[in-house]
């Protein structure tokens, strides 16, 4: 058996399949919406385990009220006055972008909006540790 051709009129008239183009980026793929979706957790987590710890040392003061003194007197440090800049910046990153998320969940225009929602949100957030961070260094540093 020998292999024929096809014939040229029924190749050429066999349009070429066209290439989807894919969007730049959904909401989950490596682009604001999973930036924040991975911020959300990761503020969401750390804010859980400052509350665990702060029920438990609040706690103290029924059990000892020197051993609650003791541990009040180790986040009188400089290193802990850090740590609660970087509990602000948590609790002010993840209310604002639940706030995003709600925008997202309730409203028709959410989806679209979200990438735009999202800079808004780390704007806000800029301009709120902004107007913190300063004046706390201030009081942890004796600055005052």
């Amino acid at each position: 058996m020998t292999s024929q051709a096809a014939p040229p009129e029924t190749t050429a008239s066999v349009p070429a399949p066209r290439r989807r183009k894919l969007p730049a980026g959904t909401l989950y793929r490596g682009r604001e919406g999973m930036w924040s979706w991975v911020l959300h957790r990761i503020t969401g987590t750390a804010i859980f385990f400052f509350l665990l710890v702060h029920i438990l040392d609040t706690s103290l003061i029924r059990i000892s009220p020197e051993a609650y003194d003791a541990v009040i007197g180790t986040y009188k440090t400089p290193i802990m006055g850090l740590g609660e800049v970087a509990l602000v910046a948590a609790i002010g990153l993840h209310a604002l972008n639940g706030l995003r998320i709600i925008c997202i969940d309730l409203f028709s225009w959410g989806p679209r909006a979200q990438k735009v929602m999202f800079w808004v949100a780390i704007g806000l957030w800029v301009v709120l540790l902004i107007g913190f961070v300063p004046r706390h260094l201030m009081h942890v540093f004796g600055g005052e």
